[in-house]
C-alpha cells in the first residue's frame, strides 16, 4: 500500500476491500466522496492521517487471497453481485427496519422524541430506495449491459454520450441523497447507540441500521466508482 495517504478513498477500497471495516470506523465516505485522497479526507475530518495508514495496513493481509476482484468483473458480473447482493438485501430489510422503528417511536417516542424523527427520514429513505432501484434496474443497467454487448463483439454502436451519463447523474444524485439522510440518522442516534435503558427492539434496529447503512456504503462504492466508470470507458 505505497503512497496510501494520496490515493483516493475509493480506488483504496476498490484494491483492499478489507480497508472498509476501518474507514467506516472513522466515518470516512469512500462512496459518495470517495474522489478525495486519504489525507484530504482526514484532514476533514480532523484525523491524524498516519495512526489511519497504520490501522489500514494492519487490515490487510499481504499473503493471504486476494481482494474480491470487483475490478476485475466485467458490467454484467458486477450488476448481478449488485443486484444479488445489495438489491435484494435493501429489499428484505427496509420493512423489518421501518417496522421496528415504529414500534419504538411509538412507545419510546415521547421520552427519546428524536426516535420520530429517524421513523420520519427512514420512511422518506425506503420510499426513495424503492424507486432508485427501479430506475437502475428498468433503465440504467439494461444501457450498460447493452453497450458491453456491443464493446464485447468489437461493434461500434452510434449512441450520445448522454445515453449513460444523463441517467448516471441522476442515480448519482440519490446515492448523495441516500448518503446524507443516513448520516442525519447516525447522528441522531449518536452512532447507533441505545440508550443504556433500551427495550431489545430499541437495540436490535440501532444494530440494524448500522447493518444498513455499512451496505449502503459498499453498494453505492460498486456503483460510482466501478461500475459507472466503467460504463463510460465503453461510450468512450
Amino acid at each position: 500500500m505505497k503512497n496510501i495517504a494520496e490515493q483516493t478513498l475509493a480506488s483504496i477500497v476498490t484494491t483492499h476491500h478489507e480497508t472498509v471495516p476501518v474507514l467506516e470506523k472513522y466515518h470516512l465516505d469512500f462512496c459518495c466522496k470517495g474522489k478525495r485522497t486519504l489525507s484530504q479526507a482526514c484532514t476533514e475530518k480532523g484525523l491524524t492521517v498516519e495512526e489511519i495508514i497504520k490501522e489500514l495496513e494492519a487490515s490487510v493481509n499481504p499473503t493471504g487471497p486476494s481482494n474480491t476482484a470487483f475490478a476485475e468483473m466485467n458490467a454484467e458480473k458486477l450488476i448481478g453481485h449488485i443486484l444479488l447482493h445489495h438489491h435484494f438485501y435493501v429489499r428484505q430489510s427496509m420493512p423489518t427496519i421501518e417496522d421496528h422503528l415504529t414500534k419504538v417511536a411509538a412507545k419510546h417516542g415521547e421520552r427519546f422524541p428524536y426516535m420520530k424523527k429517524v421513523l420520519a427520514l427512514f420512511t422518506h429513505l425506503k420510499s426513495e430506495m424503492n424507486l432508485h432501484m427501479q430506475k437502475e434496474e428498468m433503465i440504467l443497467f439494461p444501457r450498460i449491459k447493452e453497450i458491453e454487448s456491443f464493446s464485447k463483439y468489437s461493434q461500434k454502436k452510434e449512441m450520445d454520450q448522454q445515453y449513460i451519463s444523463s441517467p448516471v447523474s441522476v442515480i448519482e444524485s440519490e446515492h448523495d441523497e441516500a448518503g446524507t439522510i443516513m448520516e442525519e440518522i447516525r447522528l441522531l442516534t449518536s452512532d447507533y447507540t441505545a440508550p443504556a435503558e433500551a427495550c431489545t427492539t430499541f437495540k436490535v434496529v440501532m444494530d440494524e441500521l448500522r447493518t444498513f447503512e455499512e451496505d449502503l456504503h459498499q453498494h453505492v462504492h460498486l456503483e460510482n466508482n466501478v461500475l459507472f466508470p466503467m460504463a463510460k470507458q465503453m461510450m468512450a
